[in-house]
């Protein structure tokens, strides 16, 4: 039983929220084009704790969102994660991004549909990150969040998920690289889910597993899961050669 801030700063969505015993009981986030994080997290974290009655010495541990996701946002989740594990001296655990956005997939549809739509065979869940262009990330799991295909990055096209898609009764994607893949995934046994964005929403029930089970990061060589090497855009220098 554990008191858990929870972070979430891999793609445009920031949250952050406080866990009690596994159930989220306060949180903030907002979805933003402006990438702001480093302006709203700590905000964020600061009303989170006010909504919960908490302080950050009530902390048990920090929970953060591990990636893949946004370099930078990446960062700045880490960072802020470590400095708050570091001077309460409390534990960091690291939280599978895509199973956490699988979790909230599978809860939003639950609240949208009341249960989740019944199909004569399996159905897998597809959370889909944006990793820019036609390149997501993804990753495969059934409805008990066991993973069927680890976290890839990958092009999307007419032949990504055909099949899996031809195997499986149904394979329902969500996530904010979902919606530019719908004029390629043609397959009828593919849905695609609108709404649902990386949240701190998902990452509860493994926060509180993993504390249970003492499955801490080394603070000082903890790294996000980034899956891709981090390549910077050349500066543009206006009138240069004009």
């Amino acid at each position: 039983m554990a008191n858990i801030l929870l972070i979430e700063s891999t793609t445009k969505a920031c949250s952050a929220g406080i866990a009690i015993q596994g159930d989220l009981v306060a949180s903030r986030e907002e979805v933003s084009t402006d990438y702001s994080h480093s302006a709203l997290l700590t905000v964020f974290i600061e009303e989170a704790l006010k909504e919960a009655g908490m302080k950050a010495g009530d902390l048990d541990a920090v929970a953060v969102s591990q990636g893949p996701g946004s370099y930078t946002g990446l960062r700045i989740g880490v960072s802020v994660a470590k400095g708050i594990c570091f001077g309460q001296d409390i534990p960091l655990l690291a939280i599978d991004t895509m199973k956490a956005l699988a979790a909230t997939g599978i809860a939003h549809l639950s609240d949208t549909h009341g249960v989740i739509p019944p199909a004569p065979g399996k159905t897998l869940f597809c959370p889909m990150i944006d990793a820019r262009r036609m390149e997501v990330y993804y990753a495969l799991f059934d409805r008990a969040l066991h993973p069927v295909r680890a976290t890839r990055a990958e092009v999307m096209d007419e032949k990504s998920l055909h099949e899996e898609a031809l195997r499986e009764a149904k394979i329902i994607y969500f996530g904010d690289g979902a919606a530019k893949c719908r004029d390629v995934l043609m397959s009828p046994n593919l849905q695609h889910v609108d709404g649902v964005h990386a949240s701190v929403r998902g990452m509860a029930p493994e926060a509180e597993k993993r504390f249970a089970t003492r499955q801490f990061e080394d603070l000082a060589y903890f790294e996000p899961f980034y899956l891709k090497n981090f390549v910077a855009g050349k500066p543009r220098v206006k009138g240069l050669y004009s």
